[in-house]
């Protein structure tokens, strides 16, 4: 190989090196990764704004994971449901948590896009909401609640962890509550969500990899601990009096 060309094809690696060895959260972004952030989904179903910054969780979830997940894991979901009811102008009108209940009555040719995205979509938006918090301990009916379902906080967390670790590939881990203010612990698979057994969702935790690779790598134990760190009991406690009242949709 000539001197120049030497020079020529060290000067064109230098750049992708330097991209590479950036830390992640530093990785430049493509230019239609960009443009996806800011393109609003075309259709009945809207994401709801993040209510806290991307750094907010940092006790448990990296600023970096937190943005990747909503903007693109989310966000695509909602363009993918939109996507599907484009043609299903009567499913289109329902409300997400009504769609996701009458999942079998939605024809076979989009039944499963909508069971992914709607589903994700309701999983995500309800995982943004009892997030934002600093942990601690609940107080009033739910820690009521809690005491008589499940003895006692560090018992849920406890039965809550084992059941989202146990959790096979991805899915999620949720504490169910019905009318009455009973609870249940539930799993489910993919973006499957309690919604589509006719059940409310008190509080879930989401254990696909994209939800903590970044920071915990295979470590998913580790990561479902810290989670409880973040939880905004104010938040479950609204959406356990909601789900008393009938009022709590997803």
């Amino acid at each position: 190989m000539t001197q120049l060309h030497r020079r020529r094809l060290l000067g064109g690696l230098a750049p992708i090196a330097a991209t590479l060895a950036l830390p992640v959260w530093a990785t430049p972004r493509p230019a239609f990764a960009q443009a996806a952030a800011g393109a609003p989904p075309s259709g009945p179903h809207r994401q709801a704004p993040m209510p806290y910054a991307f750094d907010k969780n940092e006790a448990a979830i990296d600023a970096r994971t937190m943005e990747l997940h909503y903007r693109f894991h989310h966000g695509s979901q909602v363009n993918g449901l939109n996507t599907a009811l484009r043609d299903h102008g009567a499913l289109a009108q329902l409300p997400l948590d009504q769609l996701l209940m009458k999942l079998a009555e939605v024809p076979d040719s989009v039944r499963t896009a909508v069971r992914n995205n709607g589903g994700g979509h309701a999983n995500h938006t309800m995982f943004w909401e009892i997030m934002g918090g600093s942990g601690g301990t609940p107080d009033g009916e739910l820690a009521e609640a809690i005491r008589r379902d499940f003895t006692d906080l560090d018992t849920l967390r406890s039965r809550f962890n084992a059941a989202a670790n146990g959790v096979f590939g991805s899915g999620w881990a949720f504490v169910t509550v019905n009318r009455e203010g009973r609870l249940a612990l539930v799993t489910k698979p993919g973006q499957d969500t309690p919604l589509m057994d006719g059940q409310r969702v008190l509080l879930g935790n989401d254990v696909w990899e994209h939800a903590y690779y970044l920071r915990y790598q295979n470590r998913r134990a580790e990561y479902t601990g810290n989670w409880w760190n973040v939880v905004d009991w104010q938040k479950v406690a609204a959406r356990y009096a909601a789900a008393k009242a009938g009022t709590l949709t997803v």
